[in-house]
């Protein structure tokens, strides 16, 4: 029952956080924080109980729950958690608090409702990692789509309707193809074995013509690859990036990317291995090209957000070289990436946000100086630019040196385009710290530097990337569990 109470929790605490609005917006806060701090903590205890225990190879699921929930269609309530979703899962609890955190203090409209609607999308979030039966886990995949349009449309900037109405369309209409995909695979299933079900162990046997499992890997990996986001699916990302607040930012660049991720390697290879063998030099082709462009965007950017959000889709298309290079080693990568990614990019926002709050702009160009003033926030700044490029001991470093060690095996020209990525990212991680933190400072900026509470908060990441960096061994035996079981081109 632990599976269903982390989303119980974040359903329950969202609910009771907008009631609790009415009566204090200290209370709505204290709720939401508590609601994610018990998911936080039931999270830990499921890694102790398998993982610190060595029971991470024993057993191809550590927990399962299992009702029969539309039998006539053969729809169950089905979650069950494995080394990977185990990893995803913390992340994203982790990423929840920071969420909150970085809130606290910001004057919000509707804060009951914010605070709605920032549980339910982590929650949405949850049943995609958890969700063993596909039509729950379309189900999470869309009900994630409502509280983010929310948090764009309601709490973001001048332009917020158009941001939020083109991530609605967008994502909305690649989970649509994802959606007759499912169906697809339903009744193929069916046709083959006289039994409806949506249950993913059932669904990884059908048999299916080489034409058939093209098209329908198609459609789940066209979804997957809008939500990372993949170049030429990528445009709604910056967009939305320069209109949400911070604490959005932090879980649409840190969290929904990593549903994507999650998806291609839980559903594509293990359900159609032999269309993804076909399709794997053009996916790697779009992923050395999502990393090339996303890091020459990101370099020509002046406005902060954009220049993350550009950044963001570069590293992610190491994720998508990783899945689709048949390695094992760049697969560990892959996950390593995604872990890292969410903390570095997650903790860039949070800095982001702490200098637009008390420079109330957004543009690079009119910064400069900010360490005489702010040297902590400055310092922060700093190291997660460098986390960021690539640096040696942190984590970032880790996956992405994994990602091109285990291509350049088999896709030597592949990787040496991708290095390149890595090249790239120097540049506009250094012109970033050079005109925001280094200089004169010409205004002459009197800022507050960074408060105990946001301190804290970004202490805690550089402390996650640190060990990431310096000790990634408990990340590669937690997902060794779910490796093992994975079909033989990534072992």
């Amino acid at each position: 029952m632990i599976l269903l109470w982390l989303i119980v929790v974040l359903v329950g605490g969202g609910l009771l956080a907008w009631l609790a609005a009415r009566v204090h917006p200290l209370l709505c806060r204290w709720i939401s924080l508590a609601a994610v701090l018990v998911d936080l903590a039931l999270a830990f205890i499921e890694a102790f109980r398998h993982v610190s225990s060595g029971n991470a190879g024993m057993n191809t699921w550590f927990e399962q729950v299992d009702w029969s929930w539309i039998p006539q269609f053969g729809i169950h309530f089905h979650l069950a958690l494995d080394g990977l979703s185990l990893l995803l899962v913390l992340l994203t609890l982790v990423l929840g608090v920071v969420s909150v955190v970085i809130s606290w203090s910001a004057n919000i409209k509707a804060l009951g409702f914010y605070h709605l609607n920032l549980l339910w999308i982590l929650a949405g979030i949850l049943g995609v990692f958890l969700s063993l039966d596909l039509f729950l886990f379309y189900f999470s995949w869309e009900l994630m789509l409502i509280p983010m349009y929310f948090l764009i449309a309601i709490w973001g900037g001048e332009r917020r309707t158009y941001a939020a109405v083109k991530f609605f369309l967008f994502t909305q209409l690649s989970g649509l193809l994802m959606l007759i995909a499912i169906l697809a695979l339903y009744f193929a299933h069916y046709h083959a074995t006289g039994v409806y079900t949506f249950q993913y162990t059932a669904l990884l046997g059908t048999p299916l013509s080489p034409h058939m499992a093209m098209w329908i890997m198609l459609g789940f990996f066209i979804a997957f690859a809008v939500k990372l986001p993949m170049f030429p699916f990528h445009t709604w990302l910056p967009d939305a990036c320069a209109e949400a607040s911070t604490a959005t930012n932090v879980i649409l660049a840190g969290l929904l990317a990593t549903t994507a991720g999650y998806g291609m390697i839980r559903f594509l290879f293990p359900m159609f291995p032999g269309a993804f063998r076909t399709f794997a030099p053009v996916a790697m082709t779009l992923a050395v090209l999502t990393i090339l462009y996303g890091a020459i965007l990101a370099f020509s950017q002046t406005n902060l957000m954009r220049l993350l959000a550009y950044a963001s889709i570069s590293h992610l298309g190491f994720v998508l070289l990783g899945i689709f290079s048949g390695s094992a080693i760049a697969l560990q990568g892959a996950v390593m990436t995604l872990i890292a990614h969410g903390i570095s990019t997650g903790a860039l926002f949070v800095v982001a946000g702490s200098i637009e709050d008390r420079t109330h702009t957004r543009e690079i160009g009119v910064m400069g100086g900010l360490w005489d003033t702010a040297p902590r926030l400055s310092g922060a700044g700093l190291f997660f630019a460098l986390a960021s490029l690539g640096l040696p001991g942190l984590g970032d470093f880790v996956g992405e040196f994994l990602i091109l060690l285990g291509t350049y095996r088999s896709h030597i020209a592949m990787t040496v385009v991708a290095a390149c990525g890595v090249l790239a990212a120097t540049f506009y991680a250094l012109r970033f710290v050079q005109l925001a933190f280094q200089g004169p400072n010409l205004r002459p900026w009197r800022l507050p530097d960074l408060a105990l509470r946001e301190g804290l908060t970004l202490g805690a990441m550089m402390v996650v990337l640190l060990w990431l960096g310096l000790y990634p061994q408990p990340v590669f035996h937690t997902f060794a569990q779910a490796a093992n079981h994975l079909p033989a081109l990534w072992r």
